[in-house]
């Protein structure tokens, strides 16, 4: 987190990145996986120097208050990490807001894309992962019942909710 430098990376040059805290920043997690993702994007912040705004899902908001709660009960200082409830006019909000300095979300396509034009237009820095599937080759020797066993396992498994399915 302190940075890093290149001595000599050519003739008479040297590099030098300093990693400093932008300030607030925001996440937007799908309700897949309702405590992981949110463990992906806070922590990081946080370390960094920053403070963080939470905007779980609606379907599964729950499993991040109680994430909410440990880092109380962790000691975390209050407004450190917050969270805030709602739907597409509490990202708009988020999005339009000129204290939010980044947004990191993860979900579907039309939301994702929606929240990268319209928050990177306004300077801020924006992690966008939608829609993620995987895709495979079965090479003409593999056994035929694992490989459809583990495509079907993987493609339907969590009801097909997974980035790896």
């Amino acid at each position: 987190m302190m940075g890093e430098t290149a001595a000599n990376l050519a003739k008479d040059v040297d590099t030098f990145s300093y990693r400093v805290p932008i300030g607030v920043c925001a996440g937007v997690p799908a309700f897949n996986f309702p405590a992981m993702i949110p463990l992906w994007m806070y922590p990081v912040a946080i370390t960094a120097g920053n403070t963080y705004i939470l905007k779980p899902s609606e379907a599964v908001a729950q499993t991040s208050q109680a994430l909410i709660e440990l880092l109380h009960k962790a000691e975390v200082p209050p407004g450190v990490v917050n969270m805030v409830h709602g739907g597409r006019p509490t990202v708009e909000r988020m999005i339009e807001h000129p204290d939010i300095k980044a947004i990191s979300f993860v979900g579907g396509n039309i939301a994702g894309e929606n929240i990268y034009e319209k928050a990177s237009a306004r300077g801020k820095r924006v992690q966008s992962n939608m829609g993620a599937k995987n895709h495979g080759i079965v090479m003409p020797d593999a056994n035929k019942e694992d490989v459809l066993n583990a495509l079907v396992g993987s493609s339907m498994g969590a009801s097909g909710q997974r980035c790896m399915a």
